[in-house]
């Protein structure tokens, strides 16, 4: 096979998109098609308004756009004319972070190209790697077989997302012992044989990735009659479910034991900062938490669409009758202010860095009393004597820091999910 001049990739969601757009700009001897049958997706590609937020897409499809780069629903003249498709050539998962997915596809930690062990699939690896050897070092590029290739991808994001729940757990110890969940992570990330990397403790881990690989990993050890196996990366997402019923009945608790008609505003949307994606964000599942109780919702994300809030709370509303009763509490606010205006409590549930430098003391004023903050994303921890100077009633994630420790312990017990009696060990 010659050298590859036209690549046609199929799908231009979160990963197609971002993708071939950074190929595009690292190979100008190629061109590059993205492919969709979504025609208002591909509109979007090729408008000023791209239908994904991610920092630096907006620069690099702006550069390639319309040179090397092109978004068709034309599939079948994208299909015919291209030397690869990205879609099932090959095993090429990919590893990108969301809000860093172009520094990651431009300086990735390694490239995984799986293939069979036939000559045409040992030519198809060499083929693909040709492409990523523009920008990637050799040492970077690993080949594996199929399988390989494959339970990497699993196995990387379920291990990420098994961190995630492991400091969640100790957050809960920590809320009822008096220890500091970060002073906790800080010290054991310091060993060198853990580092310190997804010890953040949260309401739970969110996105496209990490709950889908982790049940997908599940789903293989039940079929292939690996029950053991399967029950321990069960309660990775056990444990994350837990974390965000736990966070809203903490609210619940504070707030003296009811929201019904209460305002509370939610600051973020998203799963996470730097992105709008709010596939499985924990926003979603807090949201429905507090709707169910009866609380009136003031939502405010700077990237997330009004619709798409919308869209996600109905989705998570199981008839048409809580469907309408659910969606009449919740209103979208322009910004912040507007958000926490006259309410009784702020939940911030994603860490975009805007909701550390907001005036807090305007917020203070304008909230009714006792005003509650409940910092779900540990965001801030620099800001909470200020916070309670102002007169702020100051809950967060793995600290005890207010008087609510006895509500939150007796909702804690009445959870679903169950703890064996603890036994004396003798020392």
């Amino acid at each position: 096979m010659g050298p590859v001049k036209r690549i046609c990739c199929i799908g231009a969601g979160y990963v197609g998109g971002p993708t071939c757009s950074v190929i595009a700009q690292m190979c100008p001897e190629i061109a590059v098609t993205v492919v969709d049958v979504n025609e208002e997706r591909i509109q979007a590609w090729n408008s000023d308004q791209l239908p994904i937020f991610e920092p630096g897409l907006q620069e690099v499809v702006e550069a390639q756009r319309g040179i090397n780069l092109f978004f068709s629903t034309d599939i079948d003249k994208a299909v015919r004319e291209a030397d690869i498709i990205f879609i099932s050539v090959l095993s090429n998962p990919e590893f990108l972070a969301e809000g860093t997915a172009i520094s990651d596809l431009k300086n990735p930690d390694r490239v995984l190209i799986g293939g069979d062990e036939t000559p045409e699939g040992q030519r198809a690896i060499e083929t693909l790697s040709s492409i990523y050897v523009h920008w990637v070092p050799k040492t970077r590029i690993i080949t594996t077989n199929t399988w390989s290739s494959e339970l990497s991808k699993l196995a990387a994001n379920a291990f990420l997302a098994q961190r995630i729940s492991s400091i969640n757990s100790i957050s809960a110890l920590c809320e009822v012992t008096g220890a500091d969940v970060e002073e906790v992570a800080h010290a054991i990330g310091t060993d060198q044989r853990i580092g310190n990397r997804f010890l953040k403790a949260s309401v739970g881990f969110g996105g496209s990735c990490f709950q889908k690989d982790v049940l997908n990993l599940v789903y293989l050890c039940e079929a292939l009659n690996l029950p053991e196996v399967a029950r321990y990366w069960q309660q990775v997402i056990e444990l994350n479910e837990y974390q965000r019923r736990r966070f809203a009945a903490r609210i619940v608790s504070c707030l003296f034991n009811t929201v019904t008609d209460k305002k509370i505003a939610l600051l973020g949307f998203a799963f996470k900062k730097d992105t709008g994606d709010t596939r499985e964000s924990s926003s979603i599942h807090i949201s429905k938490y507090l709707m169910d109780e009866g609380a009136h919702l003031y939502i405010y994300d700077p990237k997330v669409k009004k619709e798409q809030i919308m869209q996600d709370l109905a989705h998570s509303t199981a008839s048409p009758e809580d469907l309408e009763r659910g969606l009449s509490l919740v209103s979208i606010a322009s910004d912040p202010y507007e958000a926490c205006d006259n309410a009784h409590a702020i939940v911030i549930c994603t860490e975009w860095d805007i909701f550390k430098e907001l005036d807090y003391e305007r917020i203070y004023k304008a909230m009714l009393k006792p005003a509650f903050i409940f910092d779900g994303r540990r965001i801030l921890d620099n800001l909470h004597g200020r916070l309670q100077q102002l007169g702020f009633q100051v809950e967060t994630i793995g600290k005890r820091i207010s008087q609510c420790l006895s509500f939150t312990a007796s909702t804690i017990s009445q959870l679903d999910l169950q703890a064996p009696p603890l036994k004396k060990i003798k020392i």
